[in-house]
């Protein structure tokens, strides 16, 4: 992508900067007429941020456009932004083909010199509240999988115990399984005594769990069984700590009167501890919940990454590719090369997929649509066409205000037949043929 700047070519941003960003020091380039010294270094202390943005005001700058390095470009963006000035944080695979030898100089004056010249595009980057709910909903994610690699380590323990609770028992930290360990930990051996704590919902026997607990019971693993239940249930309290921030963050966002109308989903164990689903419609002025696959914590992720107004997006299309959900169709001389969708860490798109897993038995119309596709093409594939569609029913909710009413399984169904027989009549037409019902016998 080198690009050589035609002479009298007009440009489009003329003050505009670039920033090459670095951990230690960032590298600022201006338009050769704004200073007798175009390029210079800054350190990454507060004063030096204030002194960057004096520079750049004495040169004239009102654009600049900063590469988005890992979280280093947050306080340089957040100190332009304060001082007036339009900032543009640009996708660091816009800028991968430098020309000449790479350097940080060399980048920040080809930074400057696209920014100049309008060929740069600016990434999204949501408004501050948004951006507040999403810091603590983010941390509230990284316990919960911190959580569950501690969970993995009491499985281990208990396998080298010979405790085969996983074999018996679906969710080991369930009330049976936390029940029984937590008798373990308190000095309990007795196989009978602690199958007594089976719930009366477990599949399992009491003889089975019975059996599952006769084991070896040596000492240094007891130990390391302790250690990972007290990390289990520190994390548990670090994640209640997270929900009464997010409940105390959403309590101003609640802008919206809204009925929720009908039962909510069941609480899955992994759901905020307040009454999350009401504090997030009254802030979206829609409620998400309501469409099939999508539990309250997958709203709560989608909202505060997002935030409740996806119209910044041009259309729904603009929303679904932002997403990493649509084909990157590559054609070259006519032939397509590729149409598969590209890799995306989008943490919206991962929430859409796992919601689309869970309706594999779902009862409803969007079940019945992911269970059709699953027909036709294989799961990951039919994994992220469901999403997509989940993707346009957020939006199309989130823009119009519009309610999620699902038309059920059998109305679809009938649909999907009605149009099988279309296309047959269709089909047998154009090969002169005629298809008539067949007459029920008498």
């Amino acid at each position: 992508m080198a690009m050589r700047k035609r002479e009298g070519s007009p440009e489009v941003f003329p003050n505009a900067a670039g920033i090459d960003i670095g951990g230690s020091s960032h590298w600022v380039a201006v338009p050769r007429a704004a200073s007798d010294e175009p390029v210079r270094e800054f350190g990454t202390m507060t004063d030096d941020l204030n002194a960057m943005a004096d520079w750049l005001l004495a040169c004239g700058v009102d654009t600049v456009a900063l590469e988005s390095t890992g979280v280093y470009w947050i306080p340089v963006y957040e100190v332009l932004k304060q001082r007036g000035l339009t900032v543009w944080l640009v996708d660091a695979r816009q800028l991968k083909y430098v020309p000449g030898r790479k350097s940080d100089v060399m980048d920040c004056q080809w930074l400057q010199k696209l920014m100049s010249l309008g060929l740069l595009r600016a990434a999204w980057r949501p408004d501050g509240e948004v951006c507040v709910v999403r810091a603590v909903v983010r941390q509230r994610e990284v316990l919960l999988t911190e959580q569950s690699s501690w969970v993995l380590r009491m499985q281990k323990a208990l396998v080298q115990m010979n405790l085969q609770l996983t074999e018996v028992l679906t969710d080991v930290m369930g009330a049976t399984g936390q029940a029984i360990i937590r008798a373990i930990m308190a000095g309990e051996r007795d196989p009978k005594v602690l199958a007594q704590h089976r719930h009366g919902r477990v599949k399992a026997s009491a003889a089975q769990i019975e059996r599952a607990l006769i084991g070896n019971w040596r000492d240094e693993h007891r130990f390391v069984l302790g250690q990972a239940l007290t990390m289990f249930d520190s994390l548990a309290q670090r994640i209640l700590e997270c929900d009464a921030k997010i409940e105390a963050l959403l309590a101003p966002l609640g802008r919206h009167e809204i009925e929720l109308g009908g039962p909510g989903k069941q609480r899955s164990k992994n759901a905020p501890q307040f009454d999350a689903r009401a504090a997030l419609a009254r802030w979206a002025g829609v409620d998400l919940t309501r469409i099939n696959g999508l539990s309250v914590a997958t709203v709560m992720t989608i909202l505060s990454e997002i935030g409740p107004d996806p119209s910044r997006f041009a259309n729904v299309k603009h929303f679904c590719s932002w997403l990493g959900l649509c084909p990157a169709t590559k054609i070259s001389g006519g032939k397509v090369l590729s149409a598969r969708t590209r890799r995306s860490a989008n943490r919206v798109r991962q929430a859409l997929k796992l919601a689309a897993m869970s309706l594999s038995r779902n009862d409803s119309a969007l079940g019945a649509f992911y269970r059709r596709l699953c027909m036709r093409m294989d799961r990951p594939r039919a994994n992220t066409a469901v999403a997509h569609k989940l993707a346009r029913m957020v939006y199309f909710m989130l823009t119009r205000g519009e309610a999620f009413v699902d038309q059920g399984r059998q109305r679809y169904e009938a649909q999907q037949q009605q149009r099988s027989v279309a296309a047959l009549k269709r089909r047998a037409k154009a090969l002169g043929f005629r298809l008539e019902p067949e007459t029920p016998a008498p």
